[in-house]
């Protein structure tokens, strides 16, 4: 495999990097107290990637099996345990273990033992922030068809599973 093809074409390169300070307020709060921060939205890396820190404030959440037909998600555990489904089973995975999922790999993730942290990648960058403020606006209330149609406009795929 070599090298994709350029995204840029000057000859000096040019003043873009950016920050995210770690003591940034996260970006959205879910009621049960997980936050995230979207450290890369899919905007601003031009579509190449998101990257969310997510931090799981304790109560055991987290999405059941399912799948995506137009990215990759990779996990990277930062602190505590996340359990991941890898479309087997569930695992668990600690500080420091990373879980890549390609486009239809079957997986979920819960955090069943307290308080947690991760990185959340997907490729390429979709627009999982309106995915992410969705769900913490609840969907108590949402008839069967606006649950459909707001999964399927955010690619996600529930399967049966464990």
């Amino acid at each position: 495999m070599g090298y994709p093809p350029r995204l840029y074409d000057g000859d000096d390169g040019e003043v873009s990097a950016w920050t995210h300070p770690a003591d940034r307020p996260p970006d959205l709060t879910y009621p049960n107290g997980n936050e995230v921060h979207y450290l890369a939205s899919g905007a601003s890396t031009g579509g190449l990637f998101g990257l969310y820190r997510w931090t799981f404030a304790g109560p055991p959440s987290g999405p059941g099996p399912h799948f995506h037909r137009t990215l990759s998600e990779s996990f990277h555990v930062l602190e505590g345990v996340v359990r991941i489904f890898d479309g087997r089973d569930w695992v668990r995975a600690g500080p420091g273990d990373f879980v890549h999922v390609p486009p239809g790999g079957v997986h979920g993730f819960r955090n069943e033992d307290g308080p947690a942290r991760m990185l959340l990648h997907f490729a390429p960058g979709a627009p999982r922030e309106g995915y992410f403020e969705g769900l913490a606006a609840g969907t108590d209330g949402w008839s069967r068809e606006h649950y459909d149609a707001f999964m399927a406009e955010h690619d996600n795929i529930w399967v049966d599973g464990t």
